[in-house]
């Protein structure tokens, strides 16, 4: 009741068909709505589809008006996050940028053009709640704008990083079929300046909080605005693609599946969480079961997380809490998450544990060549496989 700022920040999953549900968005801008101090700040953090910070400000309207409270003049801002799972707090802490759109009392529109003087000077009064909020940061990394571009700016920047990964993943579907190593072009295309080496890593796809809903959600809004995005689409189509190579190349290798043993390392959808939603290696998992495959499954973090998807028991799926354990007797590895115990395991022990000395790698870990010479058949992503002498 006496905050002057408020954080609205809870989760906006994908609805049907893709769009973003802002139902929490709402409920608690109305419960918020009769307990507002005159001129407190509402802050948008959750992502939202653009034009959302209008509507929480009219629905506080609404709600006070059907309560009987009286009108209050208030602030509300668009302040995305742009927070890394795994190093959140230091991207808090040490951030880039902060993004923060502004909109003050009475308006409902998407641009600064053609403020009164007690608007802008109402304008100025709302940034300087947020100046306060980030005091810890340099003052060239507050960017503030229009709301709508705030908005905006937060799916514009996860879909070119996910374009950035889909784009590579085309790249790596290209080399695999023209002989080149898709690890020698990602060097070569990174070190131009104008491209920089972020984002390149050719994988087995993305998963996650935020891009698959974010990049399903700029379709949908962008959709119903009479546009159809079409490098958006062909982003998520590449992902989707990319989620089922590890499943192709195992059938490739093994023929049916029916009956083998695939062990599994890495559940989680990136290293360093536990969070396994959009992962790669559910989308693995699911397949090898429906063919009639068994699943031996490890991951440093993630086990619990992904027994709530397939459930506490399931036939064909046992976890292992140690990595070794669950390569006893498996017709192949395959490899979805690039944890960092997974980059130098013991190659003689893994060898003795499978039964076929068969990796599948979709995180491109090892040096084909050092993996050949030690007795493994491995497939990687966007890579040759080499040849035995």
């Amino acid at each position: 009741r006496e905050a002057q700022a408020l954080f609205i920040a809870v989760g906006t999953p994908s609805a049907k068909e893709g769009h973003a549900d802002i139902g929490g968005v709402e409920a608690v801008a109305r419960e918020i709505a009769p307990h507002l101090l005159p001129h407190a700040m509402v802050i948008v953090k959750s992502t939202v589809p653009v034009g959302t910070t209008f509507k929480v400000k009219r629905w506080i309207e609404e709600q006070r008006e059907r309560e009987g409270a009286s009108p209050l003049a208030f602030y509300a801002a668009s302040n995305p996050e742009f927070l890394r799972e795994g190093t959140a707090v230091k991207d808090f802490m040490e951030p880039e940028r902060v993004v923060a759109g502004i909109s003050v009392f009475g308006e409902h529109a998407c641009t600064d053009a053609g403020d009164g003087e007690e608007q802008a000077l109402e304008r100025e009064r709302a940034k300087q709640v947020l100046r306060r909020i980030y005091s810890f940061l340099t003052e060239e990394k507050l960017i503030f704008m229009d709301v709508l571009s705030s908005e905006m700016t937060k799916y514009a920047t996860n879909a070119m990083l996910a374009t950035r990964i889909s784009f590579m993943n085309e790249v790596a579907s290209i080399c695999e079929r023209v002989g080149a190593d898709v690890e020698k072009v990602r060097i070569g295309m990174g070190s131009d300046s104008r491209i920089g080496n972020k984002f390149l890593m050719p994988g087995c796809g993305y998963g996650g909080s935020c891009f698959p809903k974010d990049i399903r959600a700029l379709d949908m809004f962008a959709s119903e605005t009479g546009y159809r995005p079409l490098l958006i689409q062909a982003v998520e189509a590449v992902n989707r693609q990319q989620k089922e190579l590890l499943h192709k190349k195992l059938g490739e290798h093994l023929g049916s599946l029916a009956g083998k043993k695939i062990a599994v390392w890495g559940l989680s959808f990136k290293p360093g969480t536990s969070d396994v939603r959009e992962a790669p290696s559910h989308v693995l998992i699911a397949s090898l079961l429906e063919d009639g495959a068994s699943v031996a499954a490890h991951d440093p973090q993630a086990v619990e997380e992904t027994k709530k998807v397939f459930g506490e028991t399931r036939d064909g799926l046992v976890y292992f809490d140690d990595p070794y354990e669950a390569l006893t007797g498996a017709d192949a590895l395959a490899i979805c998450t690039e944890w960092s115990e997974y980059r130098n395991p013991d190659f003689e022990r893994m060898r003795g544990r499978l039964k076929n000395a068969l990796v599948v790698d979709g995180r491109n870990l090892y040096d084909p060549q050092e993996l050949c010479a030690l007795g493994f058949v491995y497939d990687s992503v966007g890579r040759p496989r080499p040849q035995k002498a």
